[in-house]
């Protein structure tokens, strides 16, 4: 009975054993490869007002998918439609000045002809000796003011012209604030955050929309000394985020110059291994966007990388993406 016993004791502690080493082995990192867990960030943009206003409309919610270009929110300000109505009277009055001009150069060439004539014929006369040199000085000096008089008008004109285009040049600006007051998308995105509301009063530069870039998908892992000094940017990466099924590929693309963690005065080994660089693992671009639906900010999970270039990637960190056929 007590062999019997004995021999129950001995399987039970084999058993366990064979456990425990079966569970070290799984939690144990292959040589050659770090891991370190972190969230899944997506790129904030901030999209902001360019001028003062009123929130108007709101025309996205949070969680919206928009594309780039797509009118978020729509401003009120009487000031830039006070300044459009302004630049189109400008203009208008400018070119009701253009038109004058026209009319007075026309009036003033006619002048010209009557004054060219009468020159004309009085130098005959004075060939002929009927007229008197005064009167042919008279009439050149008319035949001369008259020139000048249109001279005068065309310049006038010309300066109706440019206040034409003065005033078109402020339709333009004054237009173009009117388009502002449109607030748009930079590019596609998702909608976070819904920062400002409907009767708002912004200032210039005021936040009014929050957007993901599904485009931008990165963790955030920090790595002692003694590791980080081995990898470089655009080394390869994994990223396995917490209830996917899926090994996410990724590259290295920042890598901190200096320590997260202030050190003591003295730093011992203890001490240097405390020091923690942050190091940027992106998913690539492509990835990104098609499983932009699944791929959402503060997941949790963790980030693997080799730090050893030789080495092959394990079976359990091979490339393995979901299936979104739909």
């Amino acid at each position: 009975m007590l062999k019997k016993g004995l021999a129950v004791v001995v399987v039970c502690a084999l058993v366990g054993i064979a456990l425990w080493i079966n569970y070290k082995s799984k939690g144990q990192l292959p040589d050659g490869f770090a891991t370190s867990n972190g969230r899944l960030e997506l790129q904030r943009l901030d999209v902001a007002t360019l001028y003062a206003g009123r929130v108007s409309q709101i025309f996205v919610n949070e969680g919206d998918s928009v594309q780039a270009n797509t009118v978020l929110a729509a401003l009120s300000s009487e000031q830039s439609n006070s300044q459009v109505m302004a630049a189109q009277a400008t203009k208008t009055r400018a070119q009701e000045t253009v038109a004058r001009a026209d009319a007075e150069i026309h009036a003033q060439q006619q002048q010209v002809k009557v004054a060219k004539l009468d020159l004309d014929n009085t130098r005959q006369l004075y060939q002929q000796t009927l007229v008197s040199k005064a009167e042919l000085d008279r009439r050149q000096a008319a035949y001369d003011g008259a020139v000048a008089a249109v001279q005068a008008a065309e310049a006038a004109k010309a300066e109706s012209l440019a206040g034409v285009n003065q005033a078109q040049a402020q339709i333009h600006a004054a237009d173009s604030t009117q388009k502002d007051m449109f607030i748009r998308a930079p590019k596609a995105g998702r909608v976070e955050y819904r920062i400002a509301e409907v009767g708002n009063v912004l200032g210039a530069g005021s936040k009014v929309i929050t957007l993901l870039d599904p485009t931008d998908v990165s963790m955030m892992v920090f790595l002692p000394t003694n590791m980080v000094g081995k990898l470089k940017v655009g080394d390869e990466a994994r990223i396995i985020l917490d209830g996917l099924n899926a090994v996410w590929p990724a590259k290295v693309t920042f890598i901190a110059d200096q320590a997260q963690f202030t050190p003591k005065y003295v730093e011992t080994v203890d001490e240097r291994e405390k020091l923690m660089y942050k190091v940027k693992l992106t998913i690539p671009e492509n990835i990104a966007v098609r499983y932009n639906q699944l791929l959402k900010g503060g997941m949790t999970g963790n980030g693997y990388v080799r730090l050893d270039t030789t080495k092959q990637w394990p079976q359990q960190w091979a490339i393995q993406l979901p299936n979104v056929s739909r």
